[in-house]
């Protein structure tokens, strides 16, 4: 692991993505413990929020009530971090089916009850390429569910609930993600990962072909008011910057030099106001560890005024998320 000396240590942050799980295909299992001994790595993290990844789901019951198992087991999960002297998984986004149309409140009312005051929302992703085969981390949702009318329904229950949308989609379905946002403008929405910009398979030798359309799309997405961006995960896989096959550990001078120019478009779209910086571990420690890539994120904002960054690591997560 690269040693790096840790950049602005008393900054207070919130880390507003990451996982948690039992055992998964992209490794071991990942608990309170292991999230701490990443948190506590020389950053000054307070709180977190849980990010939907499939994780412990009932085995018996109604298929569509079988998420409200991540819920339980992340509830579990944040009851220990309280007990721990480290960052306190403060907020939840769980899982349910926004297809089921207005039969999405059943699923909501019963995460909100579960999560005994941390529930603040759901992820239901879009994310679908025409070459699964070419990624590690796949997703599988259904061909056009952003423009699904049941799906937008279930959108809309959300917003009447005060519950917000976290995505998860590929760059292609940037614009899809647009129409769906402005059909829905009052449903509170986060776009997760700037919209996972592709670096691998058919899409290798395309980085800067994808670049400038990706920056088109970041822009009009930014235009909906209802939208906020996560701006981070960029360091999986699947975005092709090969850096969980090196020897050598990446630092975050290279992480800087690879990704700051979407960084720095997110935050000229969106404002300072409307970014969240994000850890997306354990998927991104594939790649680059939770110091040096929070010493990465520092750097890139680094002339960017106290209230700006004071913002994007920690005042709008706090208030995305409602985590005052």
């Amino acid at each position: 692991m690269t040693e790096e000396a840790i950049i602005d240590p008393d900054r207070p942050i919130i880390d507003p993505h990451h996982h948690l799980w039992q055992g998964s295909r992209l490794g071991g299992k990942y608990l309170v413990e292991d999230l701490h001994a990443d948190t506590e790595s020389g950053h000054n993290i307070v709180k977190t929020v849980f990010v939907e990844c499939g994780a412990s789901y009932r085995e018996e019951g109604p298929e569509h009530l079988r998420p409200l198992g991540e819920t339980e087991f992340v509830i579990q999960q944040a009851k220990r971090s309280e007990r721990k002297d480290g960052a306190v998984i403060a907020g939840i986004v769980g899982r349910a089916d926004l297809g089921l149309g207005d039969g999405v409140r059943e699923v909501l009312e019963a995460h909100l009850e579960l999560g005994e005051g941390r529930f603040r929302g759901i992820r239901h992703a879009g994310a679908r390429d025409p070459h699964p085969e070419a990624l590690m981390i796949a997703g599988r949702a259904p061909e056009g569910l952003y423009a699904d009318g049941e799906y937008r329904t279930g959108m809309k229950v959300l917003g009447e609930m005060g519950l917000t949308f976290d995505t998860w989609h590929y760059h292609h379905q940037n614009p899809a993600f647009a129409e769906l946002a402005r059909a829905c403008p009052n449903t509170q929405m986060i776009l997760d990962h700037f919209g996972t910009p592709l670096g691998v398979g058919p899409y290798a030798d395309k980085r800067e072909e994808i670049f400038e359309q990706w920056k088109k799309d970041i822009a009009e997405i930014a235009k909906c008011d209802n939208v906020v961006a996560k701006i981070g995960g960029m360091a999986m896989p699947d975005n092709g910057f090969g850096w969980h096959d090196q020897d050598e550990a990446v630092s975050s001078d290279e992480f800087v030099e690879a990704q700051k120019r979407y960084y720095l478009h997110t935050i000229e779209c969106f404002g300072a106001d409307r970014c969240l910086m994000e850890s997306n571990f354990p998927v991104d420690k594939m790649s680059i560890s939770y110091p040096v890539l929070y010493n990465g994120l520092k750097k890139i904002v680094a002339e960017f005024s106290e209230d700006e960054k004071h913002a994007m690591f920690y005042g709008n997560a706090e208030r995305v998320y409602r985590l005052a």
